[in-house]
């Protein structure tokens, strides 16, 4: 009654074959640029800055670890360093839980 029949669309409607993969598959491509240029390109900059930061830490700098620990640095090997958090206190830390390397004329946290 109230039903009408469908009908197929026509060749001219569709679009052809490599045309139509072009045109489904850039917005896709293009997505993914936008990413790289936005997300991960930045983000591998950040870790390479890092990584030189944390390479470059010799005795005396003053270092912030992950937990927020923030202390002078009192011996360097090739995976740990030494940190002196207090007169006396010396903890050891991996290179890796570093976060930050604060400026020498910077003092550590309620001195």
């Amino acid at each position: 009654m109230f039903a009408s029949p469908a009908f197929a669309a026509t060749g001219a409607a569709s679009t052809g074959g490599a045309a139509g993969f072009f045109v489904s598959v850039f917005p896709l491509i293009l997505i993914f640029v936008i990413f790289y240029f936005l997300l991960i390109r930045p983000q591998q900059r950040r870790m390479k800055q890092h990584q030189a930061m944390i390479g470059a830490v010799k005795k005396n700098d003053i270092v912030v670890t992950g937990g927020g620990i923030v202390g002078k640095v009192t011996k360097v090997d090739e995976t740990e360093v030494e940190i002196e958090i207090a007169q006396g206190v010396r903890v050891k830390a991996l290179k890796a839980t570093l976060s930050d390397i604060r400026p020498h004329g910077a003092k550590p946290a309620n001195d």
